[in-house]
């Protein structure tokens, strides 16, 4: 049986330190459901979650505006903290690396393509 997105607290960088960081508008229901689908589509804790609105975005990550954050949804890798994937770029790279979207890696992947998806 598949688990679907629950409404269960999403695991925050507290709870999962190695993971990487998605940071989203918490306020949002549109932005909610699509982090809730993320989690789902992980399935092994590989991601965690940080409301744009938290306090600690603008202290661990102060070279992403707020404009930038209201835009698009960001990806933060673990193991480079001061790089960061925004918007489809995020996509891309989560299409490398949760196995649940590595069917939409090879389209995603296309050379040239970013700036159609974007």
């Amino acid at each position: 049986m598949s688990r679907q997105p629950t409404s269960s607290p999403l695991p925050s960088p507290h709870d999962l330190p190695r993971a990487d960081i998605v940071i989203y508008d918490g306020q949002c229901v549109f932005c909610t459901r699509q982090v809730r689908n993320l989690q789902w589509w992980d399935g092994k804790d590989r991601l965690a979650f940080l409301s744009l609105h938290d306090e600690q975005v603008a202290e661990r990550f102060p070279n992403l505006s707020h404009e930038q954050l209201m835009s698009q949804i960001y990806v933060i890798p673990s193991e480079h903290l001061d790089r960061h994937y925004g918007g489809a770029a995020a996509l891309r790279y989560l299409s490398r690396r949760l196995p649940r979207l590595w069917f939409a890696a090879p389209i995603l992947h296309l050379p040239f393509s970013l700036p159609i998806w974007q």
